[in-house]
C-alpha cells in the first residue's frame, strides 16, 4: 500500500501487480452474471449510447453478488481510507462495473471525470484475465493533458491499475478476445441541482 501511495503522490498513478492471485481472479470471474448490458457515455439524465466510442458491456457491482464481490469491494475500501489517510483526498464512496470487450471492441479516448460533473477523483481498473498474450491485443492506453503516451498496459489477470482521474486521458485498444476487467472509482461528496450527488 506503501508503494501506491507514494507513487499516487509522485507520478498520479500506480501499477500493482498480483494484487490478487489466481485463484482469487478466478473466484471473481465466476461471480459474474449473465446478464451484460451496452456500455454508455456520461452520467444520470446526461446519459448516452455511443458505439463509436464504446462497444463494451457492463454490470455493475453489487456486494450480494457473492463473497469474492464483497472482498473486493473491501480492498478497495482498504485503498480509500489509505489515500485519505495519507493523501486528503476527500474520497467519500465507490462506484465499480464489470466490463466485458468481445473481439474487436474497444473505448475510445477519454477522461473519467465528467465536465460539470469532476466528482470522479481516483480510477481503478481491475484485470481478471486468464494466460493474456501480446497478439490478444486490447491494451489500456494512458496519456498525459498534453496527449504524450505515459504508458501501454496489457490487461494481464490480477492486475490493478490506479490513477487520477483528472489528470489521465486513456483508451482501450481493440481485442482480439474476450478481455474481463473491473473499472470503478473513488468519488468526492458534490452538490448537483442543490442536491447531494451520491452515486445508488
Amino acid at each position: 500500500m506503501n508503494e501506491l501511495i507514494d507513487a499516487i503522490a509522485t507520478h498520479g498513478y500506480y501499477i500493482w501487480d498480483d494484487f490478487l492471485s489466481e485463484e482469487e481472479v478466478a473466484h471473481l470471474r465466476a461471480c459474474i452474471p449473465d446478464n451484460w448490458k451496452k456500455a454508455r457515455i456520461g452520467r444520470n439524465e446526461d446519459v448516452t449510447r455511443i458505439e463509436s466510442i464504446r462497444s463494451d458491456k457492463i454490470q455493475w457491482l453489487k456486494p450480494d453478488m457473492g463473497e469474492p464481490i464483497a472482498s473486493y469491494l473491501n480492498k478497495m475500501e482498504d485503498i480509500r481510507e489509505a489515500v485519505n489517510r495519507h493523501l486528503y483526498l476527500g474520497l467519500f464512496e465507490y462506484e465499480s462495473h464489470f466490463a466485458k470487450y468481445e473481439q474487436g471492441d474497444f473505448y475510445k479516448k477519454h477522461l473519467d471525470s465528467f465536465k460539470g460533473n469532476e466528482n470522479r477523483r481516483l480510477t481503478t481498473v481491475f484485470y481478471m484475465n486468464e494466460a493474456w498474450s501480446e497478439e490478444d491485443a486490447g491494451e489500456l492506453v494512458v496519456y498525459d493533458l498534453k496527449d504524450n503516451v505515459i504508458a501501454k498496459i496489457p490487461p494481464r489477470g490480477g492486475r490493478l491499475l490506479v490513477f487520477l482521474s483528472e489528470q489521465f486521458p486513456h483508451e482501450v485498444l481493440p481485442t482480439n478476445t474476450e478481455r474481463f476487467s473491473i473499472a470503478g472509482w473513488f468519488r468526492i461528496n458534490g452538490v448537483r441541482d442543490n442536491l447531494l450527488d451520491i452515486a445508488s
